[in-house]
């Protein structure tokens, strides 16, 4: 573990003092539909696909009624033709088993087809206001090369952070890690001669190539 994890976090503080969502979203229902587009997409072109998705079909019980081909007329170019009849089945559970409200518990969202822990974090943290730490590659790519953690799964990378940040910090510390991840600490040819986390990082590859290292995707 990063002994200098303290001045890790506070100087992801001072860089993204106001770290939010870059996905676009403004309810539960919004925010579950965006989450599983942004699975191995950008969230900018999600941002380009679901205005015309949710003037469409507004809210849960419209989707449920829609049909997956229907659907994926609209989110094609997210990719993973899955995750139109993802949305579509999951918003048919929602109004089968929740009567039209998407559900808030991790067990309950992760039961639906297309989430899975990450997608499930996010819509506890940025739809209901509850406490998690969603783990994404950035997140995940971010806590090994800084030593907060060398969990070798999510879920374990997840688990440490939630140990060493505090509670209230999580969903905050989730979009710092996230935006020094996109604009400084790139996956390819990370930007190590500006990063001002430099002189707490432990990571060998900032001095040289990175390692040959296979990354676990993080899951939906």
């Amino acid at each position: 573990m990063n002994e200098h994890k303290d001045e890790v976090f506070e100087e992801l503080r001072r860089l993204y003092p106001a770290a939010a969502p870059e996905l676009h979203f403004s309810n539960p229902y919004e925010t579950l539909v965006a989450t599983i587009l942004s699975a191995q997409c950008t969230d900018r072109r999600v941002n380009q696909v679901t205005p015309a998705v949710f003037r469409d079909f507004p809210d849960v019980r419209a989707m449920a009624e829609t049909t997956p081909e229907i659907l994926h007329e609209y989110v094609k170019s997210c990719g993973i033709s899955k995750k139109a009849a993802n949305i579509v089945n999951a918003c048919r559970m929602i109004c089968e088993k929740y009567g039209g409200e998407v559900p808030h518990t991790m067990e309950e969202l992760t039961a639906l087809p297309g989430v899975g822990r990450k997608t499930a974090n996010v819509v506890l943290a940025f739809a209901f206001n509850i406490p998690a730490f969603p783990v994404d590659t950035h997140v995940f790519r971010l806590s090994h090369r800084l030593d907060l953690s060398q969990g070798g799964t999510p879920d374990k990378v997840e688990q440490d952070l939630c140990a060493i940040v505090p509670k209230e910090d999580w969903q905050d510390m989730h979009h710092r890690l996230i935006f020094h991840g996109r604009r400084v600490c790139h996956a390819q040819r990370p930007d190590c001669a500006r990063c001002t986390l430099c002189p707490f990082c432990p990571w060998p590859g900032k001095n040289g190539p990175e390692p040959d290292a296979a990354s676990p995707r993080a899951g939906a």
